[in-house]
């Protein structure tokens, strides 16, 4: 007899996988990017570099939170369902077609 895989749940919905239900593993990585900074006025680079660390360590976020706004990664499995919600949201709309 062989070993029954351990269960499954969709990271989207949370519903239990079973075990001959096909599933879709994903991997996504959000990360923040920004093409140009812009220095405060009469401002050179290093003094606004400087100014800008500064602040952050001042924030009262949490630095984990704010490492989460820059960079931020999951992983799992979902369910059909849950897989055709996510690729209709990643999808970019057809032009013309109005707002979802």
């Amino acid at each position: 007899m062989t070993p029954r895989p351990a269960p499954r749940r969709c990271a989207t919905c949370g519903r239990e996988l079973e075990a001959r239900e096909v599933y879709y593993r994903f991997h996504l990585v959000l990360q923040g990017e920004q093409d140009l900074v812009d220095p405060a006025p009469d401002d050179d680079e290093g003094e606004s570099l400087e100014a800008l660390v500064e602040r952050l360590a001042r924030a009262p976020e949490d630095p984990r939170e704010l490492e989460e706004q820059v960079h931020w990664e999951r992983s799992g499995v979902v369910c059909g369902a849950c897989r055709a919600v996510v690729v209709r949201t990643l999808t970019p709309p057809v032009e013309g077609a109005g707002p979802h």
